[in-house]
């Protein structure tokens, strides 16, 4: 079972979306960095589910060199050092760092994606036009392969 470690992006989403539990029931216990937990939860208490996790691993001249916002870097160091990883991410240019270092990456509509095939939604496409609503951008083929990977016109 891999370990999921997440940048800010996917659990405000999520949280937007009123879909928390949701993300609970697809990622289990979710790590995040100082950097993320000051962004998504400031001083209140993280769900018990979101577990704050200290990154030891010194950023890399990758990290250093990429426009990367604070809990990108901490995220993606985090997940540098935990072996079976997956990095719940959005950003392409963060995406794309993670990537070039080895790291499995997950966003926001990949997550709703398997949340459709697990039954965990009844459909997609009103979750990708409330993503939408709430000016999360999606390119119209991410929109379009996302449906077609649920076999939804």
């Amino acid at each position: 079972m891999s370990v999921f470690v997440a940048n800010a992006s996917p659990l405000i989403v999520f949280r937007q979306l009123g879909q928390e539990p949701l993300l609970h029931t697809l990622v289990g216990t979710v790590l995040i960095p100082p950097a993320v937990l000051r962004e998504v939860f400031h001083s209140t208490p993280p769900p018990v589910w979101v577990e704050p996790r200290a990154h030891t691993q010194l950023p890399s001249s990758v990290l250093l060199s990429a426009r990367l916002g604070a809990g990108e870097r901490e995220a993606i160091s985090l997940a540098l050092q935990i072996s079976d990883c997956t990095l719940l991410l959005d950003d392409l240019a963060a995406r794309r760092t993670a990537q070039t270092l080895g790291i499995a990456v997950l966003g926001t509509v990949g997550l709703l994606v398997q949340a459709r095939h697990r039954g965990l939604l009844e459909r997609l496409q009103p979750e990708l036009d409330n993503l939408l609503r709430y000016g999360f951008r999606i390119s119209p083929a991410i929109y379009q392969a996302a449906l077609t990977q649920v076999h939804e016109p």
